[in-house]
């Protein structure tokens, strides 16, 4: 691979896959517009040579074209995730996951680039009847307008993959951890903690179950499914990606106060979901993903004991007020 485009590429996984690509040699152009992306995550890699910023809007048609010209593969992984509040602004998930995927593949045809790795979720399952979930289930009703545009977003890239010959991968992520974690769960504890030590509130009845991955085996498994349709024009693949482990998210809850050294009151708003949309249960069959050689490397908690030492390690970023991201 010579050359990649990386939409979302100063967020969390989006730049941790472009450093991947520019430490294995190849020229990254970044597409981000830092309305949640990271200045910070980008910096380094904006100080080698072969890489190219392009500060706007996926939805910029002229942009993407720009960005996409002469590249090997597109990673499209910028999307709006605010799953909790999805339906305060219903058009959001719509325009930031579906359009602009349509509106990405549309600069690729344009430019004649082929090869695309698409970030998906788990969440398109919905609350399904079989666990772990492969990825041939039958899909139930979708359970969030998030899920419901990734799917969306699926189905564009594998009409893509059938008409006009290109190489779609589709990943379905459980939830990522790991360093530049600034969305979900976890942070979400950690920075309420660090507000009031004293009590903490949880969404639903604790007993969730949560399936975490941890970011360096995320992009693993991506590079690893890459190299395995290097060379498979007209084919969409769908790989779920996970461990085949969860975690109860009052356990999660127990080991982000022990490494905090806090005993606060704990206090559960009731029900078995924090909010419409959200999953009681996420846990992937990642039996395909595996049989290409790949394997996570950390477990769950190992993954959260990761993400920990990161935020202590960068106050500015995790605590900083809502909103004022640069």
């Amino acid at each position: 691979m010579k050359r990649a485009c990386v939409t979302g590429g100063a967020g969390f996984i989006g730049s941790t896959l472009a450093d991947r690509l520019s430490a294995d040699g190849a020229e990254v152009n970044v597409v981000d517009n830092f309305r949640t992306g990271r200045r910070e995550f980008v910096a380094g890699l904006l100080e080698r040579p072969g890489t190219r910023l392009f500060e706007g809007d996926v939805l910029d048609a002229e942009l993407m074209r720009e960005a996409v010209r002469g590249c090997d593969w597109v990673f499209h992984l910028q999307a709006n995730a605010d799953v909790r509040h999805g339906l305060e602004h219903p058009l959001r998930d719509l325009e930031q996951n579906t359009i602009a995927t349509s509106t990405v593949l549309e600069a690729m045809r344009a430019e004649g680039v082929t090869k695309i790795g698409f970030s998906s979720t788990g969440s398109v399952y919905g609350e399904p009847e079989v666990f772990p979930t492969p990825e041939d289930a039958p899909f139930p009703l979708q359970t969030s307008l998030y899920a419901a545009s990734k799917l969306a977003g699926e189905g564009l890239i594998g009409a893509y993959a059938h008409g006009y010959e290109f190489t779609g991968l589709v990943f379905r992520f459980v939830s990522i951890l790991g360093e530049r974690y600034t969305h979900g769960h976890v942070f979400d504890f950690y920075r309420a903690l660090r507000a009031d030590p004293t009590r903490l509130r949880v969404l639903g009845d604790g007993r969730q179950e949560k399936s975490y991955l941890y970011v360096g085996d995320c992009i693993e498994a991506i590079m690893t499914a890459v190299g395995a349709h290097e060379e498979t024009p007209g084919e969409a693949a769908v790989y779920n990606l996970g461990t085949d482990e969860t975690v109860v998210v009052d356990d999660s809850v127990a080991r982000i106060v022990a490494h905090m050294g806090l005993e606060p009151e704990v206090e559960h708003t009731g029900g078995k979901r924090g909010w419409k949309g959200d999953s009681p249960l996420i846990r992937l069959d990642c039996t395909k993903i595996r049989s290409l050689g790949w394997a996570p490397t950390l477990t769950i908690p190992e993954a959260i004991e990761r993400t920990l030492d990161w935020f202590e390690a960068n106050p500015d970023i995790v605590l900083e007020p809502e909103g004022s991201a640069s």
